[in-house]
């Protein structure tokens, strides 16, 4: 491939790339879209601490 081509190549797949996200915001509907701060309910998605096995002693402030 010559360096025009690879150019082209690039060029082009940032305009896809930015025209696709112009449509996105275009295009897009708020009020066809479900509120997530009105819904009430907790994130479905969980993050639990993982901690060691001497984490008991750490939370008690007890020396090692």
């Amino acid at each position: 491939m010559t360096n025009l081509q690879v150019l082209l190549l690039i060029g082009a797949f940032i305009v896809l790339t930015f025209g696709s996200f112009i449509w996105f915001i275009a295009t897009w509907n708020a009020e066809a879209e479900e509120s997530i701060s009105m819904t009430g309910t907790a994130p479905a998605v969980a993050f639990f601490k993982i901690l060691p096995p001497e984490a008991p002693l750490l939370t008690k402030r007890a020396t090692l």
